[in-house]
């Protein structure tokens, strides 16, 4: 696959992350790994596999060193890990991490909830596991959370999401990713951040980190298309959502996002009904429909229609 190709997107594929941090049920060690080898097996080239955090605050995330001593080494795919203070970076180097995404909220309400920082403490730790970062040589994106809106505030005004922005621009990061943290946006939001980003991004790419939970995560996606995104992440089978977020939902879902963009005439790589499988094997160990559609009207045994 060209990835210059003006066509291609790239998925960065948060189930193993976003989409295993809400779910009660400890989903062991080695089904983790066996998931992202199915996931890679699909032809997904990057792939979040966990996050340094409390085990206490997010318990599913407790075996993060074992799952990343434990990665299937496969040519073309990249891992990244997410980290929301300095302990957090330095974790990561330990375990040899080279790709890093560091979360940084527009909401001080969910920063608090989710950091035990506030909004102007987050960021400055935000700068700070930044150039901690570099030092180590990582390759670096950063999450705006809340960029479109938070479930305790309400709408959160594109000053702020910009003053976040801007900082991070400063600091010559490979990429911004905006998230929809409660899934809050719409295409017109969508449109009024990306616009507004755009203008002061300079070379900085961005990426969208969208959330279904108002059943609009597609259209979004499609209008982030129209302001040249190429970069979306996504979760299998739809799995996802903060925990600590009341009423959070997943990811849009893989399958149905590459499903989308095959049809629009984009390339990506992946095989949906090998992520389909996937998708299948984590619906049987937690027992229960996953949030996405399309993953259903593939058979369990060999993810074909």
């Amino acid at each position: 696959m060209n990835i210059s190709d003006k066509k291609y997107i790239q998925i960065n594929e948060v189930g193993p992350r976003d989409g295993f941090q809400i779910e009660s049920k400890f989903i062991p060690t080695p089904l983790k790994l066996e998931m992202i080898n199915c996931l890679a097996a699909a032809g997904i080239s990057q792939i979040q596999v966990a996050s340094f955090v409390h085990p206490k605050k997010v318990p599913q995330m407790a075996d993060a060193e074992k799952v990343v001593s434990g990665l299937p080494q496969k040519n073309g795919v990249s891992y990244n890990m997410l980290a929301l203070n300095l302990k957090g970076v330095q974790r990561a180097h330990d375990c040899g991490i080279t790709d890093l995404e560091i979360g940084a909220s527009a909401s001080g309400t969910h920063s608090e909830k989710n950091t035990g920082m506030s909004f102007k403490e987050s960021l400055s730790q935000s700068i700070k596991m930044i150039r901690t970062a570099k030092k180590y040589h990582m390759k670096i994106r950063v999450g705006i959370q809340c960029s479109f809106g938070c479930h305790y505030e309400g709408p959160i005004p594109v000053t702020k999401v910009l003053h976040v922005a801007r900082y991070l621009f400063d600091e010559d990061i490979d990429r911004v990713l905006l998230g929809d943290t409660t899934g809050m946006a719409t295409p017109p939001t969508i449109a009024y951040v990306l616009e507004a980003i755009q203008k002061i991004s300079a070379h900085t790419p961005l990426g969208l980190h969208l959330h279904d939970t108002r059943g609009v995560g597609l259209v979004n996606l499609m209008e982030g298309l129209k302001f040249g995104i190429t970069h979306f992440d996504t979760s299998f089978g739809g799995l996802g959502g903060c925990p600590f977020i009341p009423g959070a939902a997943g990811n849009i879902a893989t399958e149905e996002a590459v499903y989308l963009l095959n049809a629009l005439n984009y390339h990506t790589g992946i095989d949906i009904g090998k992520v389909a499988a996937c998708s299948h094997k984590m619906e049987a160990f937690l027992e229960k429909p996953l949030a996405g559609k399309m993953y259903r009207t593939f058979t369990s045994q060999n993810g074909s229609n």
